[in-house]
């Protein structure tokens, strides 16, 4: 567990998204408010719509950077695919998970996070 996350902090679960005009992002999203609501308060989940919003855009560069670095993203334009599912700024899945893949996945999160899933 990282310093800066402590037991009562919910995982943050984010998408990049394009928008509704993207089947596979649509999706995406899609598969995640159906899985979520289970975990309550636990689970903070943000579309990062980076067409929509200046703070969304800044938040796709950083992730992107995340990735890849700076050097790839400004010389080569490595972006974040689109779509691609976050959890707590590490890429986890950069297609539409199954769901048991993604239940499995959050669960574990969780569990990290000190959270019991019993």
């Amino acid at each position: 567990m990282s310093p800066s996350c402590r037991r009562e902090d919910p995982i943050h679960i984010e998408i990049i998204y394009q928008g509704d005009q993207c089947p596979a992002c649509f999706y995406m999203a899609e598969a995640v408010e159906e899985v979520i609501p289970k975990y309550g308060h636990h689970v903070r989940f943000t579309k990062v719509e980076y067409m929509k919003s200046k703070t969304h855009a800044r938040r796709f560069y950083e992730l992107s950077v995340s990735l890849y670095g700076e050097e790839e993203l400004r010389k080569r334009l490595r972006c974040a695919p689109i779509p691609s599912l976050f959890i707590d700024g590490e890429l986890i899945f950069d297609v539409i998970p199954v769901r048991d893949d993604l239940v499995n996945v959050i669960e574990s999160c969780l569990e990290k996070h000190g959270f019991s899933m019993a």
